[in-house]
């Protein structure tokens, strides 16, 4: 199985025959290079979105166009969105689970939240979550924008996942010193790797805080569309 950061909080994860986008963030991703957009996103077989800021969500209903595939995530977007962009979608909430190819994914909570700009302000687009992917004989804690919860301490004893993809650039989520004292209060990863981090100066630009808090954990520092094997 492998995962390759397409920055900030965007992930590529291919396990068997499924290739995930998660939070695919094309447009305006300073991160991403325009001409490395297409290597990023070929070969994906489903999209899954966090929430609805656009960081997370610009890009999904024309990828989905694009590529023919299924947008995967909370039930009232998607469903707004089969409804009314003509895509394919699969919508469900938080404590469900699909199976999408060799992944396995359910939904849990996340404390953020979830808007899309509209001439009228801020409108409310579903609910942030979180997502745990049971692919490739390993347990992906995949965090989305979140701070700390005490949900945490339940998803740790119940899922046991070994993977933790942690947002920890702070001002908007959690920093690197929050997410490790999560990472070691309620889970027992064996592998974690931060992301929405280093995109703007306001956000955190290293992830030494988070490597020094968690010794004999592995801290992986992503470097974007390089692959990680897991």
């Amino acid at each position: 199985m492998k995962l390759i950061w397409l920055g900030h909080g965007s992930f590529r994860l291919e396990t068997g025959e499924a290739v995930l986008l998660i939070d695919p963030w094309l447009t305006g991703n300073p991160t991403l290079p325009e001409d490395q957009h297409a290597k990023a996103i070929d070969g994906a077989t489903h999209i899954l979105m966090t929430h609805a800021h656009f960081d997370h969500s610009a890009d999904v209903v024309d990828l989905a166009k694009k590529l023919g595939i299924p947008a995967v995530g909370q039930y009232d977007v998607m469903s707004w969105w089969g409804e009314t962009k003509g895509i394919e979608t699969i919508g469900f909430n938080k404590g469900g689970t699909v199976q999408l190819g060799d992944a396995r994914v359910s939904m849990v909570r996340a404390e953020h939240s979830s808007t899309f700009p509209s001439k009228d302000g801020p409108q409310v687009g579903g609910s942030e979550v979180g997502f745990i992917i049971k692919a490739g004989g390993r347990t992906i804690y995949f965090s989305g924008d979140t701070d700390i919860m005490a949900d945490m301490d339940w998803f740790g004893k119940y899922y046991a996942p070994d993977v933790g993809i942690l947002s920890a650039g702070g001002h908007f989520t959690m920093d690197m010193k929050a997410a490790a004292w999560a990472a070691k209060t309620y889970f027992n990863f064996k592998t974690v790797i931060p992301c929405h981090y280093k995109t703007f100066p306001l956000l955190e630009q290293s992830a030494d805080a988070l490597r020094d808090a968690l010794p004999g954990v592995e801290v992986i520092e992503p470097d974007v569309l390089t692959a990680i094997t897991l």
